[in-house]
């Protein structure tokens, strides 16, 4: 008898009454009977959700698979025994926070089948303001990569990977990491997936934000996370191509996952572990090469980055105040350059490059002669991002054509 189309692996520590709501996605799947297993792990639950675990799997047998295990403190472990216990063609890894549609299941396994894709992304909602970055799910994309959509963003486990392609390379969490050992595993199959498609025509799953804030990663210490990025950053050092694609991936975790460590909960650490987070953000600097994705970031952080890796907590302090007293900075107009005129800017004691708080260079004068660049041609260098438009030009004759029409075949 042939094996299960999908296993969806849920790893479960706690997570009532949310997992409730969980279970009977599943339950309600449209997917036909026999073509789906759920393979539930666990994770030493104290909370009564082990025994509605037992409960599901009784009055839905031949769906669920129910594994208990001492609790392991995190969600690596879980997921990796989940993993192992696998027999469908696809694993879709679900949180037990979370939820899917009732068509979900069935509609990734019919794109994954038709595309012949090893990751499919599927459309994701956030529930309670949970934060879901939206860029990647614009449109189905039989294939897309990190040079011509934001799959940078979009690093979470929560899709569905063809179960070889796990399986052919070995990939594991890394049991570790006690936050983000999703991210690291999820860009590898990436990286090695020979096709990524996105379904973005159904809302497939529902990412919910805990009224206790509860979710791992939001219970997780600022060096637990730090050591998630510095993971996620080796695999793209490993194994992304320099350029384009490895900047992409090395832009998401400098613009976004470390600054956003060095906001207002910066504040709230003492003052030997402020020192250590600097100190780790500086290595992450060093060691991955951010400087050279910075005129990809905005000016603010950039600045928390150099703060951070000159080990200045006090002038990081200050300027995290002095956000929140005054906004966004004045801008200082020097020649053709406009800077963000923050308290650092040109500041001795810091000793900070101009270029952290360049905002931009008015280019130069025209020769005699040529003519300016349109309304049009303005437009569309203004609204569509460099590397996205070298990635159209690329892959889609007709937007050759267009860019070639409305910007003079100036890119």
């Amino acid at each position: 008898m042939a094996g299960p189309d999908v296993t969806v692996v849920v790893a479960v520590y706690n997570t009532l009454p949310y997992l409730t709501a969980c279970l009977d996605s599943l339950v309600g799947q449209t997917l036909a009977p026999g073509r789906l297993e759920v393979v539930v792990v666990d994770d030493g639950s104290t909370d009564g959700g082990e025994a509605a675990l037992d409960d599901y799997a009784a009055r839905h047998p031949g769906l669920f698979r129910v594994v208990h295990q001492p609790n392991s403190g995190g969600p690596a472990a879980p997921t990796n025994r989940g993993v192992a216990l696998a027999r469908g063609r696809y694993v879709l890894f679900l949180g037990a926070d979370d939820w899917l549609g009732a068509e979900a299941l069935e509609r990734l396994v019919a794109a994954a089948d038709a595309w012949g894709s090893d990751v499919l992304v599927p459309k994701q909602v956030g529930v309670n303001g949970r934060l879901v970055p939206q860029g990647i799910f614009h449109a189905d994309a039989e294939s897309v990569g990190f040079t011509d959509s934001a799959l940078a963003w979009a690093l979470a486990d929560t899709k569905l990977f063809r179960l070889d392609l796990i399986r052919c390379h070995g990939l594991r969490r890394d049991e570790e990491l006690k936050v983000f050992s999703d991210q690291p595993f999820t860009l590898e199959a990436c990286l090695r997936a020979a096709r990524v498609s996105v379904l973005a025509d159904y809302d497939c799953y529902f990412l919910v934000l805990r009224e206790d804030r509860g979710n791992v990663t939001q219970r997780a210490g600022v060096l637990d996370r730090l050591r998630g990025i510095a993971a996620l950053q080796q695999v793209a050092a490993d194994l992304a191509e320099p350029g384009e694609e490895l900047d992409a991936i090395r832009a998401r975790s400098f613009a976004w996952d470390v600054p956003r460590l060095l906001q207002d909960d910066f504040l709230l650490l003492d003052d030997a572990v402020q020192q250590q987070v600097c100190a780790e953000v500086g290595r992450l600097v060093e060691r991955f090469g951010a400087r050279a994705v910075y005129p990809r970031l905005p000016v603010a952080e950039r600045l928390r980055l150099e703060l951070a890796a000159a080990v200045r907590p006090e002038a990081l302090r200050d300027l995290i105040r002095y956000e929140a007293a005054h906004g966004d900075p004045p801008v200082v107009v020097d020649g053709r350059r406009h800077y963000a005129g923050y308290p650092a800017f040109r500041d001795a004691r810091l000793g900070l490059a101009d270029e952290v708080f360049l905002l931009h260079e008015e280019p130069e004068p025209l020769p005699a002669g040529v003519p300016p660049l349109n309304l049009a041609q303005q437009l569309w260098r203004g609204a569509v991002p460099a590397q996205l438009r070298r990635g159209l030009r690329r892959r889609y004759p007709a937007w050759r054509r267009l860019a070639d029409t409305v910007n003079g075949g100036r890119g």
